[in-house]
């Protein structure tokens, strides 16, 4: 089990003043299974009054304004969540067919088989995930396999691809980040039946940490497939299962689902965006 204080410190420098903001923030964890957040807080910069809300992918929502000018908006979550290993039974079995049939029992699952911009696969990864469909009678192997090659396929670079770069995009230079990553893996599970669904959260990146000790992380994000009776998920940027060091903040179709700020403002044309993650694990 792992504690860890997570501060996500983001927001827009403005080349001016900017009269009026209307934004959305998805940056606080929710208690989920293998997950238990003790404390969340989020502080906007300038001050502002705000509207929670749970949205339809299950994500905690921060609604806010701001209705007079600045030049700077900035956001600071602060949560601290319990963490405990999640277990993965891989013993498990389920055909094809037993799990088309599964799928067509619920919206939750239908609606993660059809492919959005961001994870419509080339050709090639199309074939590569048929491939390792093709020799297994277990979807859910096969998808744990499908995973695992996408992730050895791609190199981790920043800086190569944007937030509004595609699977397809990154996959031609087969370089990218988390998110990349990510796209590629749910275009390839959906591709040849898989329901799946992307999750954005947090990693802590050093397993060994001391106890107080502060380290930098980021955003992160993996994914999740379905078994027949429940989600399996995996890391495959990183090539692990989701663990202790994993904290869930939300789930959706892929990124443009659960950005973690989001808005329109009323001012001169031009913003940049700052991001600063501090981890620290305190049990």
């Amino acid at each position: 089990m792992n504690r860890l204080r997570i501060k996500h410190m983001t927001g827009f420098h403005y080349g001016g003043d900017v009269t009026a903001s209307y934004n959305e923030a998805r940056m606080l964890p929710v208690t989920a299974e293998g997950q238990l957040v003790l404390h969340s807080s989020l502080e906007i910069l300038p001050m502002s009054s705000q509207h929670s809300y749970v949205d339809y992918w299950g994500s905690r929502v921060s609604s806010f304004e701001i209705l007079t000018p600045h030049q700077e908006l900035s956001l600071t979550a602060t949560s601290l969540v319990e963490v405990r290993p999640r277990p993965h039974d891989d013993a498990a079995k389920i055909g094809w067919d037993a799990l088309a049939l599964a799928v067509e029992r619920t919206t939750d699952t239908v609606e993660q088989l059809k492919q959005t911009r961001r994870t419509a696969p080339p050709d090639d990864v199309i074939a590569l995930a048929r491939e390792i469909a093709d020799r297994s009678d277990d979807a859910c192997a096969a998808a744990l396999e499908i995973c695992k090659a996408i992730g050895s396929a791609m190199q981790y670079r920043q800086g190569v691809t944007g937030v509004h770069s595609t699977a397809a995009e990154a996959w031609a230079v087969r370089k990218g980040v988390c998110q990349d990553i990510a796209h590629l893996a749910l275009g390839a599970l959906r591709s040849v039946g898989v329901p799946a669904r992307y999750v954005s959260g947090y990693l802590h990146p050093k397993p060994n940490a001391a106890i107080g000790e502060t380290v930098a992380g980021e955003s992160h994000a993996w994914v999740e497939w379905f078994c027949g009776d429940d989600w399996r998920g995996f890391d495959p940027t990183n090539g692990i299962d989701i663990g202790d060091r994993h904290v869930l903040v939300g789930r959706g179709r892929d990124y443009n689902d659960v950005p973690p700020l989001r808005g329109v403002y009323a001012g001169p044309f031009g913003s940049t965006l700052f991001v600063k993650v501090e981890i620290t694990r305190e049990a």
